[in-house]
């Protein structure tokens, strides 16, 4: 079994992702879709074997933890990249996914997230989420920012993950990097959040908020002066307040919507699309937290359709809402008519096409 050879096609082939899974040919994920490694034969269980072993590597750690979890999240390395490893079972055989980054991060500027984002990391403290479902590039975007902030200020930053993707080397900041795991540097992101307290950082970047505990831990730092930049798995802002106050017995919303108004500055959520010359796009909505917004996360009932209209009408402030940004990269023949429509309700289907047609006469003008 050569997985080298399998990996080398998939950076030939400048592949995201490579999915080994038993009675299936080595397949290559290359701009959204799914293709078969050239040449290659179908994978045996004595394969998937081999490859965990290859993966693996003999460490103790993480053969544990992956008998005791039954799955294991890990990084590897090969030649001058970096590997997200995901080993998982189906019918009792090892599957893997892993996911291909690239040491050379893409500059800010040219990953279509829009500049108030950036503009936000030099908030003292407070709280800014970056939020998508999975492959949403919400890594990338998240490490744009990481690099950015280590070139143009002075800060220390503290980054927890599981796995760590992109190494970071301290430039006019000073950056440290914890990987979250048995056997690694902090066994949980909370406990990671709770230490960090004692290790006089500026700004805290925590790979993954997924559960009641890392969020309370997440709002403690931000409460005590930090910054506090953080990932969640939700496919839109108001979703984002609305998983963030669920985390929360109902008897303690009150407290935590009334946190969260004040801590919260904002909150980008990511989608990635097709475009029309077949590279991905990224389609953004951003919402920033001014005392509107505030007003309608301290409400007794969270209405998504009234954030939804705040973003929509706090433009100026730099909040883009998802309608804008589909017609915007409509309008710039980036996406089809057909792939904005695909990602809105169909009631919203009459203010897209009005934003499209006010879009087109502003640039008509100009």
């Amino acid at each position: 079994m050569n997985v080298d050879k399998i990996l080398d096609k998939a950076m030939e082939l400048d592949a995201s992702d490579v999915h080994l899974i038993c009675e299936n040919k080595p397949m290559l994920r290359i701009a959204r879709n799914l293709v078969p490694v050239p040449d290659s034969k179908i994978l045996t269980v004595e394969d998937m074997y081999e490859i965990y072993d290859y993966l693996v590597k003999g460490n103790v750690d993480k053969d544990e933890v992956f008998n005791t979890t039954r799955r294991l999240d890990t990084s590897y390395e090969y030649k001058d990249i970096r590997l997200r490893v995901n080993i998982s079972l189906s019918d009792d055989i090892p599957l893997c996914t892993l996911r291909l980054i690239k040491n050379e991060l893409p500059p800010y500027e040219s990953l279509g997230v829009p500049d108030i984002v950036r503009r936000m990391t030099y908030q003292p403290q407070g709280l800014i989420l970056v939020t998508g479902k999975t492959n949403s590039g919400k890594s990338t975007t998240l490490n744009a920012l990481i690099n950015h902030i280590n070139e143009n200020q002075n800060k220390k930053i503290l980054t927890l993950e599981n796995p760590v993707e992109y190494k970071h080397h301290s430039k006019k900041s000073l950056i440290v990097q914890k990987e979250i795991g048995k056997g690694r540097d902090s066994l949980t992101f909370s406990d990671g959040v709770k230490n960090s307290l004692r290790e006089d950082c500026d700004i805290l970047v925590i790979g993954e908020i997924r559960d009641k505990v890392t969020m309370e831990a997440a709002i403690e730092m931000a409460e005590s002066g930090h910054l506090v930049i953080g990932t969640l798995h939700t496919k839109s802002c108001a979703e984002t307040i609305d998983r963030m106050i669920n985390f929360y017995e109902v008897r303690d919303q009150a407290s935590i919507k009334y946190l969260l108004s004040a801590l919260l500055k904002l909150v980008v959520s990511q989608r990635l699309l097709q475009g029309t010359d077949g590279k991905l796009v990224l389609v953004p909505e951003v919402m920033v937290v001014d005392n509107i917004v505030a007003g309608i996360i301290r409400k007794e009932k969270l209405s998504v359709s009234e954030i939804e209209d705040a973003i929509q009408s706090n433009l100026e402030k730099g909040s883009i809402g998802l309608i804008n940004s589909l017609a915007e990269l409509f309008v710039k023949n980036k996406i089809t008519l057909d792939q904005a429509k695909a990602q809105i309700e169909e009631k919203n289907l009459e203010i897209l096409n009005r934003t499209i047609m006010q879009l087109k006469i502003k640039r008509d003008k100009k």
